[in-house]
This record gives C-alpha cells, sequence and structure tokens, in this order.
C-alpha cells in the first residue's frame, strides 16, 4: 500500500529537533497556503498490525525511542517513509514534517489542491515499551546454529545429560550403521559428574545404543571435536592406517599411558576427521532456522564471522528468493578458500543496505580458553605444561595479513589469548607505515579477549576495533582465573578500557551464536551486569571485574552504531536517525531505565521486528 499514491521522491531527511521559531514558522506557513492537515491517529486494536503503510509516524509517548543519534538520543516519534527514517522528534514535529512534505507534494504534481494531502497514520507503542534501532550481532555463524538447535548438547549439566540426549536421538531418529551423529555443544567445564578434564571415546562407547556408531560432537567452542570408537576407526582408515604424531596448528590428544588417541581432537587437528559435509538442503533448513530465531529476538542484521563459498551463495540464493529478511554481512572463511578461490574470489558489496555482503576475510590464530587452546605467551596458570594453540604462526600470519590487505579486503583476525592478540595487533602495526590508513580500513580483532595492558591501549591508538562478545565473560568467568592466574586476568574481557581506549569510541558486540544464546538481550546483560543469568559472578551480586562493565547506553550503542560502524554502514544503519533505514525493535519494557533491576532485562520480550520500515516479525 502506498499511501502516497505515486512514486514521488520522499520527503526530505530532517531532524525534527529544531527550535521553536522554526516549528512555529512551518505552522504559518501551512496556515498561509490555506491547506488542511490530515492525521490518522491510531490505538494499537486488540490484534497486532503486522503489515504497515509506505508511511506513518510511530510514537512512544515520554522520549521512550531510544535512537542512538547524539543529536537527538531519545523522542517521542519518528517518521517513516517507505524504507527510510525521515524526520525524528515530537508527535508535533513529526506532523510538521509530514505536512512540508504533502504541500511541496501537492504543488509539484496536484496543482497545490489541498484534497490530495494523505493522512499520516500515527501507531502508539504499548504503555511501558520502548523502541530501539535494529539489533545487531557482529559475530556469529548462522549455518551452525542451525545445526545445533536439532540436538541441544548445551542443555547438558553433566556427562549423564550428554549420552542420555545422544541416546535419545538416537532412538527417535535411528541412523543407518554407517551415517555419522553430529552434534554441537558439550561444555565439560559445566558438567558435575567428572573433574572438567575433556571426554574420551570410551564413554561414548559406555553406552551400548551408541558403541558401534560413528559419532563426532564439536565442542561448544567448536574448538575440539569428540568422536566415538567408530569415528575414531573410520578416521584412522582414511589417514591410511595411523594418525600423525603432531598436528600445526592443532592436537590429538593422547593417552598418558598408551600413547593412542583418547578421541578429542583440537583445533587443525579436527581437519583430519572425515565428517561428511552437509547438503545444500540442510544448509538451508539451518539458515531458515536462524533466521527465524534471529528476528524473534530483535535481530536485524548478522555479521557471519567465517563464511565459506557455498554459506555465501545460499544467502545469495535466499536474498534472490525473498526469503533473507535479516541483513548478513559476511567475513570469508580464509581458511576454507583453495589457492584457486583465493585468486578468484571478489568483494562483493552492491550497497550498505544490501541483505548480502562480502567484502572481508576472517583469519584464525588461536584456539579457545575452555579447551586450552588460546596462545599465552606465558604457561597455563593450571595446565603449566600447556601455552595453547598458534594455528597461525606469526610469520605466516603476517603474509596473510598482507596478501588480504593488499587485495583491499577487510581483515578480521580470531585472538583469544595474549599470545595471538599480540601477533594480530604486530601484523596490523606493520601492514602499513600510515598509521591513519590502517584505522580507516577498519581492521578488526574478534574477540580480543585476553591482552596484555599495554596491548589494550595500543589496539586503540592503532585504530584496530576489537569486536567481544559479552556472554564470553559470563560463561568462562568461572573458570578463568584459575586457567589465567590473578595478573593476566586484569588483561581480560577488558570492556570498558577497549572502549575507553577505541580511537573512535567503538567497541561492536556480537554474541558468537551458537557458542552462546542468539538473544541479544543476553548480551546486553552480561555487558552491563557482569553476572550470570542467575545474578551472581565469582565477585558477588556486583559484578565480576564491575570497573569493566558498560553503561547500557554504551551496550545498546556496541550492538547498533558500533555494529553498522564495523561493517561500514553506519551512515545507513545503527541508528534512528533521518536519512537511515527504518530497521527498529519494539521491547516490552524499558532496558534503558538505570532505575530498574538487571534482572528485568531479561525478562524483556520483544513485540515487533521492523525492517525496512516493514514489520518482519510480531506485530504493532
Amino acid at each position: 500500500m502506498d499511501t502516497h499514491g505515486n512514486d514521488a521522491r520522499p520527503p526530505r531527511p530532517r531532524s525534527a529537533s529544531g527550535s521553536g521559531r522554526q516549528v512555529a514558522w512551518a505552522l504559518i506557513a501551512s496556515a498561509v497556503a490555506g491547506l488542511s492537515t490530515y492525521y490518522s491517529s491510531l490505538t494499537r486494536p486488540s490484534a497486532l498490525l503486522d503489515l504497515l503503510p509506505a508511511s506513518y509516524a510511530l510514537c512512544a509517548e515520554g522520549h521512550r525511542i531510544y535512537t542512538v543519534d547524539d543529536s537527538n538520543s531519545a523522542v517521542d516519534c519518528i517518521l517513516v517513509d517507505k524504507h527510510s527514517v525521515t524526520a525524528t522528534g515530537t508527535l508535533n514535529e513529526v506532523q510538521i514534517a509530514w505536512d512540508e512534505y504533502q504541500n511541496e507534494l501537492i504543488r509539484t504534481f496536484y496543482g497545490n489542491e489541498p484534497t490530495a494531502k494523505k493522512p499520516l497514520p500515527i501507531y502508539n507503542v504499548p504503555t511501558g515499551s520502548i523502541v530501539v534501532p535494529g539489533l545487531a550481532d557482529a559475530h556469529a555463524h548462522i549455518i551452525q546454529y542451525g545445526f545445533k538447535m536439532q540436538l541441544r548438547l548445551d542443555e547438558a549439566q553433566s556427562l549423564a545429560d550428554i549420552l542420555d540426549l545422544l541416546e535419545n536421538y538416537v532412538r527417535d531418529n535411528p541412523p543407518d550403521p554407517d551415517t555419522w551423529v553430529e552434534a554441537m555443544g558439550w561444555d565439560q567445564t559445566r558438567w558435575s559428574d567428572t573433574d572438567g578434564s575433556f571426554p574420551t571415546a570410551t564413554d561414548l562407547a559406555s553406552r551400548p545404543l551408541l558403541a558401534s556408531l560413528p559419532i563426532a560432537l564439536h565442542r561448544v567452542d567448536v574448538h575440539a571435536l569428540w568422536l566415538s570408537p567408530r569415528a575414531l576407526s573410520l578416521t584412522q582408515e582414511h589417514l591410511n592406517g595411523s594418525f600423525p604424531k603432531t598436528v600445526p596448528g592443532g592436537e590429538i590428544v593422547r593417552n598418558s599411558t598408551t600413547g593412542e588417541p583418547t578421541g578429542i581432537f583440537v583445533d587443525s587437528a579436527m581437519n583430519l576427521v572425515p565428517i561428511p559435509a552437509w547438503s545444500t538442503w540442510q544448509m538451508r533448513d539451518y539458515a531458515e532456522r536462524a533466521v527465524k530465531d534471529a528476528l524473534s529476538v530483535g535481530l536485524t542484521s548478522i555479521h557471519d564471522a567465517a563464511t565459506s563459498l557455498e554459506e555465501f551463495e545460499l544467502f545469495r540464493e535466499m536474498d534472490d528468493d525473498n526469503e533473507l529478511p535479516i541483513r548478513v554481512y559476511a567475513m570469508a572463511d580464509s581458511g576454507r578458500l583453495s589457492p584457486d578461490d583465493k585468486n578468484d574470489i571478489e568483494i562483493y558489496d552492491p550497497s550498505p543496505t544490501a541483505h548480502v555482503r562480502m567484502r572481508s576475510v576472517k583469519l584464525f590464530t588461536d584456539g579457545a580458553l575452555g579447551s586450552w587452546g588460546a596462545a599465552l605467551l606465558a604457561p597455563y596458570s593450571d595446565k603449566p605444561a600447556a601455552r595453547g594453540i598458534m594455528r597461525l604462526q606469526e610469520d605466516d600470519l603476517q603474509k596473510l595479513v598482507n596478501e588480504w590487505w593488499h587485495k583491499g579486503w577487510g581483515v578480521n583476525v580470531h585472538a583469544i589469548g595474549d599470545r595471538a592478540n599480540k601477533a594480530v595487533l604486530d601484523a596490523f602495526e606493520n601492514v602499513s607505515d600510515d598509521k591513519d590508513e590502517v584505522a580507516d580500513r577498519r581492521p578488526r580483532i574478534e574477540h580480543a579477549q585476553i591482552m596484555r595492558i599495554e596491548d589494550l591501549k595500543r589496539s586503540g591508538e592503532l585504530g584496530v576495533l576489537t569486536s567481544v562478545q559479552p556472554t564470553h565473560a559470563t560463561s568462562d568467568m568461572w573458570y578463568a582465573e584459575t586457567r589465567l592466574g590473578p595478573d593476566r586476568i586484569k588483561g581480560a574481557y577488558a570492556y570498558q578500557t577497549l572502549l575507553k581506549s577505541s580511537r573512535n569510541g567503538v567497541l561492536p558486540l556480537g554474541s558468537d551464536f551458537p557458542v552462546e544464546g542468539i538473544n541479544p538481550l543476553l548480551g546486553f546483560y552480561a555487558a552491563v551486569a557482569r553476572l550470570n543469568t542467575e545474578g551472581k559472578s565469582p565477585h558477588g551480586e556486583n559484578g565480576w571485574f564491575p570497573s569493566e562493565r558498560l553503561t547500557r547506553a554504551q551496550a545498546l550503542k556496541g550492538m547498533t552504531l558500533d555494529a553498522a560502524y564495523a561493517s561500514f554502514s553506519e551512515d545507513v544503519l545503527g541508528s534512528l536517525a533521518p536519512g537511515k533505514r527504518a530497521d527498529f525493535v519494539i521491547l516490552d519494557r524499558n532496558i534503558m531505565d538505570d532505575s530498574q533491576p538487571f534482572s528485568e532485562i531479561l525478562e524483556t520480550k520483544v513485540k515487533a521486528t521492523v525492517i525496512d520500515g516493514k514489520v518482519a516479525f510480531g506485530g504493532i
């Protein structure tokens, strides 16, 4: 439905927060022209409205629209025309903006005929609700989320729970004896019936229903793989009868007495396991599940942080089929590109508002803290023989960064341990003598989890964006200091310090789903509270290292405007400002109210997710 009745140009973008003199002049001008203004104020119907007209005003009285726009940070109303916000301010101010547009329209196309003016539909959000810009996840894995949701190993609180879940799944979905059972989400640090060490193939063989099946279970961080005896045997056959003694950038965990593989393959060693590739229809199914769940929690943009060429083509296909309402900023997975792919791949960036873009690559330097794979400069405090795994040695990392940089690609690098983070900062410092150019290219460290104190500052000086995931802090806080010791922990998960060090005050926030939950409000809560969902932390109810908490305004900016900046789209996305896309979310309570307890954030529900001015989930 087009309330204009024509394809005339949209109203001029403007901020409606000007002086009272400007408002008065607009009213006088309208009166002199002898034109009447028509408005249609609509209360919320009993059934939610999920189909909006092309132009409308959305209001939340009491300045309950949080725009993340410094010039007008909280307003009563926004004016939407087609896919964009064209004015913000009070109801009166957006009505004046609409009047100006209608007056211009009838002068240009309708001979100044007053009856040609169209009414402005006005929608009011429910009492207590707020409006925020569309939420973005600056680091996630779309296809892998859909895969994980088929069998929720992350719900297990013990090894016995894992085995029960697998047995039930096999009973409900009887596999062919040669069909691999693959799942994701186990975390041995959470199990109540073990000492926190890695599980083994023998554990899977302890249940007769599972003993003969090829089973491959990805750890929650996807940096370790747990195999059954049958999967181990098939892997050995695939490797021509023997396992390599060492694996560059990875590890085959072995029994300390026999030297035989225990069933755990870490980081690059996982590539040795011949798990069948997912089919196109499986990936489509996984992607559709992820998109559906993303919309239900208010996500309008997702940075897919390691996209294969097959996944990228799937996203483009879904977009062509009008089945990709969210915006996907894909990072090409350098590790899954063949030499020919690396030569042939081209940047795909039709526009900053496109629903599929790929202009950056993802590199990996190390593993994860939970699997002792994060690369550290000194040994682990709880495992003195280990310093983690460098999947790319420093010289190789520099070569790869230089290669992609000089091709014009954005370079985003996974780094968790302090050695890995130092190596990435060194690589970015060495890639160009022009430090302003480095900052302008917006290189990213993905995770920036454990850093030397001096590197926290150096990242900002270099203009390197640190893309962090607040729920990692609250998931890891129960064992992180045991792994790192009391000194190194001071440079870990240091979000407030990273933000203050940032050259442009930018700290993109994400979740790393499916490693963590997909709901961005879990990340918002973790960022501002530094507590688990039960309101607890190793440092008590005030939060884990509370000086590193973000304010609510900082957290909201991190998952809106900062995420847009990290994807080169801050001019059109990330805030509710005139001229930007009308991507917004209606929440049923005010997460921005500092007087409310943190627990209220966890109770918040999404009433509507709107993309390009159209309802994609829920209703108004």
